[in-house]
């Protein structure tokens, strides 16, 4: 596992601890392969499925999401980054699949978050009596500002990884290529003043 799987391991493991409901985790996904995952949802429950391709190929994958009957309810081919929102039609285990079996070659990192429910709110505000007083009304909506902070500092880690890593691949093969062109003109170089060497040399009769 290289720099980036640890850092987004860490980046998803941090918002996993964060959240109530579903999982949210960054994978491997290898060339040729198809990763699924499970997740329970009690029926008219509102749930989101949230991806993102971080590295490598074109940065694209095929995703389905399926409910607990087999119906395909969210089919998405190639995307680089999408999210859907649904409520669940039924009870049971929904799966998400992301795949890659198109790549011969390309390795891909992939962030997902599966969301179940809304997010809990602040402790003792849950099943609040009485009105809430200002202060209280203060804490809560702090407290729902910060959860929305969360998700905007996760996807801006993501497209900060997703772009350091484009221009780390950018900066080699531009490395790559100006070794080529410069070893080109040495080449060029030495093979003209060789030939022309040659004709200023006497030939022996």
């Amino acid at each position: 596992m290289d720099y980036w799987s640890i850092c987004l391991l860490l980046i998803s493991l941090f918002g996993t601890i964060l959240r109530t409901g579903g999982v949210e985790l960054t994978f491997e996904l290898p060339d040729n392969a198809k990763q699924c995952f499970f997740q329970e949802i009690e029926k008219n429950v509102t749930a989101m499925l949230e991806f993102q391709v971080v590295t490598g190929g074109q940065y694209d994958v095929d995703v389905t999401l399926e409910a607990p009957n087999k119906q395909i309810i969210y089919r998405q081919i190639k995307m680089q980054f999408d999210s859907y929102q649904f409520t669940a039609p039924l009870s049971g285990a929904y799966q998400a699949c992301f795949s890659n079996e198109f790549s011969t070659f390309s390795h891909k990192l992939v962030y997902m978050d599966f969301r179940v429910g809304e997010q809990l709110p602040l402790a003792g505000l849950g099943e609040h009596v009485t009105v809430m007083t200002q202060m209280e009304s203060s804490a809560d909506e702090v407290h729902k500002n910060l959860n929305k902070i969360l998700d905007y500092q996760t996807h801006h880690r993501l497209r900060e990884a997703q772009g350091r890593k484009r221009a780390e691949d950018l900066n080699e093969r531009v490395l790559v290529w100006s070794i080529t062109e410069t070893l080109t003109i040495l080449i060029i170089s030495v093979g003209q003043v060789f030939i022309l060497k040659t004709f200023f040399t006497e030939r022996k009769p």
